[in-house]
């Protein structure tokens, strides 16, 4: 019995620290293979793109619609992105800030995600975050 729980653990605890959005969300490495472009930035931007389209074709809807699923696999495909742009780069104040609008863009997906059965607050928020991603992207422009 302690070498299951110790098993379980083990298991719970490395699938927590690796991040495992293409475990559990497996359509998002499909956005980011779609949104790749010529360079580690190109590709954040273009699923900025893809995130700012689906929020706005997730107004109007309720639960865990098509639009809100791919909104947010694009989501975890941009999170992941963002931390594979090249280091020279990551180590600029504009990348800093890029960050900032990722942690933000996160508080406010959360908020989508708990009102999406209920309108207008789930609309509300989905205008809040192509706002926040609007901004994101302003930042991510100047960082190539």
């Amino acid at each position: 019995m302690k070498k299951i729980l110790a098993m379980l653990a083990t298991v719970t605890l490395l699938a927590g620290l690796s991040g495992c959005s293409y475990v559990f969300y497996p359509r998002a490495d499909d956005y980011a293979e779609k949104a790749k472009g010529s360079s580690s930035v190109e590709t954040v931007l273009n699923l900025t793109t893809m995130m700012e389209e689906s929020a706005e074709a997730s107004k109007g809807g309720t639960g865990n619609d098509q639009a809100l699923d791919d909104l947010h696999n694009q989501f975890h495909a941009f999170d992941h992105s963002l931390c594979c742009i090249e280091e020279a780069k990551r180590e600029t104040p504009t990348y800093a800030l890029a960050v900032t609008h990722n942690k933000e863009l996160w508080a406010i997906f959360k908020r989508v995600w708990k009102f999406k059965d209920t309108q207008p607050q789930r609309d509300e928020h989905l205008e809040l975050f192509k706002t926040e991603i609007q901004e994101l992207r302003s930042t991510l422009e100047a960082l190539r």
